[in-house]
């Protein structure tokens, strides 16, 4: 690593000192140095504020080989279209957690995307942990449409426990933003 104020060029790869903010140099003057960050946002900082880092490389292959088209035939074995309930269970109302950000915290200031993510799986793996410790059968997660990224890593979640089954939740009632899980009780 070493200092911005003197070294940086148009295009490097920089890091914020008092935040974990990271992007490439898009302009730059003598006072500002103007970054898009991995996120897309357009930001200015004061040459002094950053400093130029090395890019990293991504994480799905920095920790081992994991062969990404099995990941994705697996959870995509796991989603069903059909629900497999019996007309009784139907008639049971499943334990409903929405997931949307607003729903969860009261402002989402100082919060990355990342943050507020990490937040949303985290809450949908203790509410998952909480109907199976008390045997419920069914939880609807409403997540949203947006651009798919919650339901992406809900999806790659779920598909790490062997006793559930999830598949879209009913439309009539929820539309395409919401998935609902169905817990085997006795599976071992």
């Amino acid at each position: 690593m070493r200092l911005a104020p003197r070294t940086v060029n148009i295009g490097d790869y920089i890091e914020v000192l008092d935040d974990t903010i990271k992007g490439h140099i898009v302009r730059l003057t003598p006072q500002q140095v103007t970054v898009i960050t991995t996120e897309g946002f357009e930001l200015t900082y004061r040459p002094e504020e950053i400093i130029v880092i090395e890019e990293e490389a991504p994480l799905k292959g920095a920790f081992t080989n994991i062969d990404e088209e099995s990941l994705r035939k697996d959870v995509v074995s796991k989603r069903k279209n059909k629900s497999p309930l019996t007309k009784k269970e139907r008639n049971i109302p499943p334990m409903e957690v929405d997931l949307h950000i607003e729903q969860l915290v009261n402002s989402t200031r100082n919060m990355t995307n990342y943050d507020m993510l990490t937040l949303q799986l985290e809450t949908a793996r203790r509410q998952l942990e909480f109907a199976i410790a008390q045997r419920i059968q069914r939880v609807v997660f409403i997540h949203g449409v947006g651009e798919g990224v919650l339901r992406t890593e809900l999806e790659f979640l779920l598909g790490r426990y062997s006793n559930v089954t999830f598949y879209d939740a009913e439309y009539a009632k929820y539309g395409i933003g919401a998935t609902e899980v169905y817990i085997y009780q006795n599976a071992k």
